[in-house]
């Protein structure tokens, strides 16, 4: 959640954040209404309690019709204190609700717009031209199928659509992946972290995912758990009401776990293989700051992700994300997309956002500098999200008799292979 005192004293500045984000303005109002109730009725209930405990020293003194008096003023004391707190509690509630309906503050640098409004900022590695080279490329799902590595015929017979199986050096193919990721992650300072994949509201709401994002979510009714989506939420939530002291400051997590999400609203997009799918593995990046620091650290989180996405040898730009398709926890954010050979296209891989107070806030994580306390920044970044992974590795590095050749990052983590090879022609 924003900061109350930012939205008191640059209410237009907020409103100009709604505003970018497509979202409503009108709220900003209905929050300061609300906060002004909260703070008028906690005014109003102090001073009748001061009220009120003066008026219990004086009756033990009074005597006769004085006394009767102030008896009497106390019994109306009694009544308007439980009004008073009644409204406060009430206010305070609102206040809240309302609070958690606001995103974050948009950066002033992000592009305006929608989906299609972003910029790319940067293009890497050379795209394939298979006219050139004489042979028409492979989808991944067909590649995947000719490598006995993907099966989501048997996925969709036993889970349902958007479900799969990797198998034989499919599987390896993700161990492989994850592993060489965890091992950049930990070469760069990040501790790595197996996360749990279920947690409780406070810790889904605190990360922001149960506003716009709340549709994707998977809710375990008897339970009351939710299934992560990402990392990310058990990341955020792990130094959930700590206070840090600042010279531990910054800490940086790398997450594995699995992911889980409806894809609702994406209907008849991306069914085909394994680009959208409801679960999936990956690896994440996570880190705690001081505020002053977050820009930089997001350029730092960017800089790992280029550096992962380069050593697999993938075509990819770098974009700014634009205002209308931020998430309500980001106040910038920055994709990273690769070249997909078939669908002619850039497509996200990995995506990295600046948080700034917006989670610590809602999750009670501070900052002890001395004798100052505060609430921290938080960022995140997708390192390796893996069938997305999988698709650009099988399509850039397909050769014309269906075999892949493997990024020399990779071979370690597969005994040394330098090619994948069709089982099945």
């Amino acid at each position: 959640m924003i900061d109350l005192r930012l939205l008191r004293e640059d209410p237009d500045r907020v409103r100009a954040s709604q505003r970018a984000r497509g979202e409503d303005v009108a709220l900003v109002d209905a929050l300061l209404s609300a906060d002004e109730r909260r703070r008028s009725s906690g005014v109003r209930f102090d001073e009748l309690r001061a009220e009120q405990k003066q008026l219990g020293k004086q009756i033990p003194k009074a005597t006769g019709d004085e006394k009767a008096e102030l008896l009497k003023r106390a019994e109306q004391l009694k009544a308007d204190v439980k009004a008073a707190d009644a409204e406060r509690d009430a206010a305070d509630t609102e206040t809240h609700e309302l609070l958690l309906r606001l995103g974050n503050l948009v950066h002033p640098d992000v592009p305006v717009g929608g989906e299609e409004d972003f910029v790319t900022l940067e293009t890497h590695g050379t795209i394939r031209d298979f006219g050139t080279e004489g042979f028409e490329p492979r989808d991944h799902l067909e590649l995947g199928q000719l490598l006995g590595a993907i099966d989501v015929e048997r996925g969709a017979k036993v889970s349902g659509s958007r479900f799969y199986f990797l198998t034989g050096v499919g599987a390896l193919l993700e161990l492989a992946l994850v592993n060489a990721a965890i091992a950049q992650a930990t070469a760069a300072g990040f501790t790595p972290m197996l996360t749990p994949a279920l947690v409780r509201p406070q810790s889904m709401a605190g990360t922001g995912f149960l506003g716009q994002a709340a549709q994707d979510v998977y809710h375990l009714d008897k339970d009351d758990l939710y299934l992560v989506g990402t990392s990310e939420v058990p990341l955020a939530a792990y130094h959930m009401d700590e206070i840090i002291d600042a010279d531990r400051l910054p800490l940086r997590y790398a997450g594995f776990s699995p992911c889980f999400r409806r894809e609702a609203g994406s209907h008849g997009k991306d069914t085909r293989g394994i680009f959208r799918v409801h679960q999936f593995d990956k690896v994440e990046m996570f880190s705690y700051v001081a505020p002053e620091d977050s820009q930089a650290e997001h350029q730092r989180l960017l800089e790992w992700e280029k550096q992962w996405l380069t050593s697999l040898e993938l075509p990819f730009r770098v974009i700014d994300v634009a205002s209308g398709d931020l998430g309500s926890s980001a106040a910038r954010k920055y994709d990273c997309e690769a070249w997909i050979p078939t669908q002619g296209k850039y497509r996200e891989l990995t995506s990295t956002s600046d948080c700034t107070e917006f989670q610590s806030r809602r999750l009670s994580i501070r900052l002890r500098d001395g004798k100052q306390v505060k609430p921290l920044a938080t960022l995140n970044g997708t390192l390796c999200a893996v069938p997305r992974t999988i698709v650009a590795i099988l399509e850039n590095h397909q050769q014309a008799d269906g075999s892949v050749r493997v990024p020399e990052v990779l071979r370690p983590y597969l005994g040394g292979r330098e090619v994948l090879e069709p089982v099945s022609r």
